[in-house]
């Protein structure tokens, strides 16, 4: 990789589902003449969403990197996934971009979908660009696009062209900053042509407008425009860059990704627009730091490979690192990355993204230093991983390879875990949401070989009981020889929600031997595995209070099965209920929908909380409840349909419940039903 004079430039690309970022990734390559022929991501033929899954979607299921340069400086790509239930792949490579584009549809009803994107990269401090669209196929305004955006930026969004139509079709643009007019052709520069007549007072008025919020920020500027002189071309290129640099404006561009319209005049404002990486380096805390590892990829010829960012000096094969502990990394081989397609490189130079091959023990989001390793820890929201399916796999002899399979996966993606249920003797995978969990399957058995069965969760159920009983366990039994003989009487009482099992004993006169009580207590608690209705018993104290023995036949196996059984048959004579688990959810949802979400939380036995504004968010709310666990199931899919995709929420256990009525008995029934 040749340097350039400011290093590689990295370019994030996000934005909601289904805007178009996948195709505009492909049209900068194309225009940048990275590629020969413009892929089409329903023809499955992209450098990016080169995955089965994604192809199968029709959509990104992970990050996608490429690479192009255009008149002499080298950028590389980051096509995000706009999905929640995979945009957590993209994360940390969002945090070691020098700039992000905001790719969005050209309707005002779909400018919500943007907020949180936007949110996002306020939040990490990332200057960024609006590229709108679709806009061939736009019918509503620009202006009413930008009043919808406006209110979800903190930033004032600064509109740098105006459209040029014909009849109800957009066929051109009008550039504030130059003054000139274009007109589109498909995978061809647009034509320069004269600004149409009708045009030229509206374009005046939109330059001005643009040159008043430059001059939010330039006294100069300002000063001018008040004396009503024309500030020269350079000063206002040079003020759109500092503000898009230093965050202080939101430049909005528009065009056809598809069609190729609007994307060249994209790569000149990236050209001078876009901070260089130095900038980069400075905001995340780690000038002096050689190389951010950004995410982890398993599979393939290649086996383990380390996506990272060079911050600082030169990176080549051979070298060793300090990794976050002190620990020494040696890098391995080094390769450019063009979506599926990698090559090998010598070195990698200021702001290069690579893959590094045995970069064993190091992590994504990690950084990597030729010296002391002092960076800080680059920290990036994730969503909630709420959704979990319990997995078998159809040949138990793949049980281990599971596991292997699982560790690796984990590794690559933040937001996927996997836990061993021993109670329950459940294997779940847990992620964000259904169509994450399920590509995640479709992955296991793609990549290992490892096909697995899934089904939602076991419901943690439990018992406890209503009311005080006393009871008398008697194990006796004689077969020849010595017998076994044990008897215990035990006063069982229900305790408060929460406090567990408590065990004591009051015998007197040596009715029970000492040595045989915590044989007795084990009993107890082998009861409490499994009560009358068929789930864990929480929540009871039991005393030992009397009993009897033999001094022969007696032994603790004998009174460790009186035991059992006196509590096997209290817990039968002492009103036993279920119990069932509720968890805290807290809601966050645009305020448009807010209604249908308490609706449908009460819809599920909801009890809500409380309800406010999401603090820093423009028009959105804040929604928390308590919620049985069993009614979590398919919640994320119904919030998500109330509320334009955009709506999230995070569960945690918050206590046990009683459940009765129709409801307990329906679970009672399945658990005790012959199977």
């Amino acid at each position: 990789m040749p340097e350039t004079k400011v290093g590689t430039r990295l370019v994030a690309l996000v934005g909601p589902g289904g805007a178009g970022k996948t195709t505009l990734a492909e049209s900068l390559l194309f225009a940048a003449g990275s590629i020969d022929r413009q892929g089409s991501v329903d023809a499955g033929n992209c450098v990016g969403d080169s995955s089965p899954e994604a192809r199968a979607r029709h959509g990104s299921t992970e990050l996608n990197l490429s690479h192009f340069e255009f008149l002499g400086d080298r950028y590389a790509l980051l096509d995000c996934p706009g999905s929640i239930g995979f945009s957590a792949d993209a994360a940390l490579g969002i945090a070691a971009a020098d700039i992000a584009i905001v790719v969005v549809d050209p309707e005002p009803d779909r400018a919500l979908l943007a907020e949180p994107v936007l949110r996002q990269l306020e939040a990490l401090g990332i200057p960024h660009a609006i590229f709108v669209n679709k806009i061939d196929q736009a019918r509503g305004s620009i202006q009413e696009l930008l009043e919808a955006l406006q209110p979800m930026s903190a930033s004032p969004l600064i509109a740098r062209q105006i459209p040029i139509r014909e009849g109800e079709k957009i066929t051109g643009f009008v550039d504030l900053a130059l003054e000139r007019a274009f007109h589109y052709r498909a995978g061809k520069p647009s034509e320069r042509m004269e600004i149409p007549p009708e045009l030229i007072d509206r374009e005046r008025s939109a330059r001005f407008h643009m040159l008043e919020q430059l001059a939010d920020h330039d006294d100069q500027l300002l000063e001018q425009l008040l004396m009503d002189e024309t500030p020269a071309l350079p000063t206002v290129l040079a003020d759109l860059a500092r503000e898009t640099r230093e965050n202080l404006g939101v430049p909005v561009l528009f065009g056809s990704a598809l069609n190729g319209f609007g994307v060249r005049r994209l790569m000149k404002a990236l050209r001078h627009e876009a901070p260089a990486p130095q900038a980069t380096a400075e905001r995340l805390g780690a000038s002096d730091s050689c190389a951010f590892v950004f995410k982890i990829s398993h599979g393939g010829a290649m086996g383990r490979l380390a996506l990272a960012r060079v911050f600082g000096g030169t990176l080549k094969e051979g070298a060793e690192l300090s990794g976050p502990d002190g620990n020494a990394v040696r890098i391995g081989t080094l390769f450019s990355v063009q979506g599926e397609k990698t090559a090998k490189l010598g070195k990698a130079e200021r702001g290069d993204v690579v893959a590094v091959a045995k970069a064993e023990g190091v992590r994504a989001g990690e950084w990597l230093s030729s010296g002391a390793n002092t960076a800080p820890t680059v920290s990036v929201d994730m969503p909630a991983t709420n959704y979990a399916l319990a997995i078998t796999t159809r040949d138990r002899k793949d049980d281990v390879r599971l596991s292997t399979a699982l560790h690796k996966l984990v590794e690559e993606d933040p937001t996927l875990g996997w836990e061993q249920d021993e109670a329950l003797h459940e294997t779940r995978i847990r992620g964000v949401s259904n169509e994450h969990l399920n590509v995640t399957i479709a992955r296991l058995k793609r990549r290992y070989g490892v096909a697995v069965d899934s089904r939602q969760p076991t419901i943690g159920y439990m018992e406890s009981i209503r009311k005080p009983v006393t009871q008398r366990g008697r194990h006796k039994k004689q077969s020849g020889g010595h017998g076994q003989f044990g008897d215990v009487v035990i006063e069982v009482r229900p305790q408060g929600r929460g406090d567990g099992f408590a065990f004591d004993e009051k015998i007197t006169g040596g009715a029970v031997p000492r040595q045989y009580i915590p044989a007795v207590e084990a009993g107890v608690r082998d009861a409490l595995a499994k009560g009358p209705l068929g789930f864990p018993v929480v929540d009871v104290a039991v005393t030992l209070t009397d009993g009897s023995y033999h001094t022969v036949d007696s032994s603790e196996l004998a009174f460790r099965t009186a035991g059992r059984i006196a509590m096997s048959e209290a817990l039968s004579a002492a009103s036993p209920h279920l119990l069932e688990p509720v968890h805290r959810v807290t809601i966050y949802a645009p305020g448009v929908a807010t209604s249908r979400i308490t609706s449908a939380v009460s819809s599920r036995r909801g009890q809500m909380l409380g309800m406010g504004p999401r603090e820093g968010w423009s028009r959105w709310d804040k929604i928390e409840a308590l919620l049985p666990e069993a009614e979590l199931q398919g919640l994320e899919a119904e919030l998500r349909s109330l509320s334009q995709g955009l709506a999230s929420y995070h569960a945690q256990f918050d206590h046990m419940a009683e459940l009765n009525g129709k409801l307990a008995d329906e679970v009672a029934h399945k658990v005790l039903e012959p199977a």
